[in-house]
């Protein structure tokens, strides 16, 4: 069995953490928006995001622990979690892991006057700098594939029920 990286072990941890967390946010979230009337789309392809997220986890995982952890990527990763605390903050209740529409104007604020789609930027970020962080090359390369086309369905869903409301 290969060394344990205590590093390694505690960048997982905090990455399996977080998303947990994050599920547990989006869950509450996404239950006071639709109490509030708005209405859930693109929940067909839900399911194979998740599965996506969940194998680029398991990734990391099963050839993470060994792995030294790379300073450098480290520190560009604790920059996209400030990234994402100022869109949490910014939409507030509003943030979700799905795409959930409620009838009021978009969030305007925050990291949204610059972007289209912070969360998604950042998403793509951190599939890319998570899994280099352990200098995990291919996982990084494989999973940005992979995300690409998951966005590409995602993003094309959003845009089409968002065009309503601008």
């Amino acid at each position: 069995m290969p060394d344990i990286s205590i590093g390694a072990a505690l960048f997982l941890a905090f990455i399996i953490v977080q998303r947990l967390s994050e599920l547990v946010i989006a869950k509450r979230n996404t239950k006071a928006l639709l109490e509030r009337g708005a209405y859930e789309i693109g929940g067909e392809h839900y399911p194979a995001m998740v599965i996506m997220h969940t194998a680029w986890i398991l990734a990391l995982l099963s050839f993470g622990f060994s792995q030294p952890v790379s300073l450098i990527w480290l520190a560009l990763f604790g920059v996209l979690q400030m990234f994402r605390i100022w869109i949490l903050m910014s939409l507030g209740e509003r943030w979700t892991t799905r795409i959930i529409i409620l009838e009021e104007p978009l969030v305007t604020k925050g990291p949204f006057r610059f972007l289209r789609h912070p969360n998604y930027v950042l998403v793509v970020a951190e599939i890319i700098v998570a899994p280099m962080v352990l200098g995990l090359f291919w996982v990084a390369v494989a999973f940005t594939l992979l995300n690409a086309a998951m966005l590409y369905v995602r993003i094309g869903a959003e845009e089409r029920a968002l065009s309503r409301l601008r």
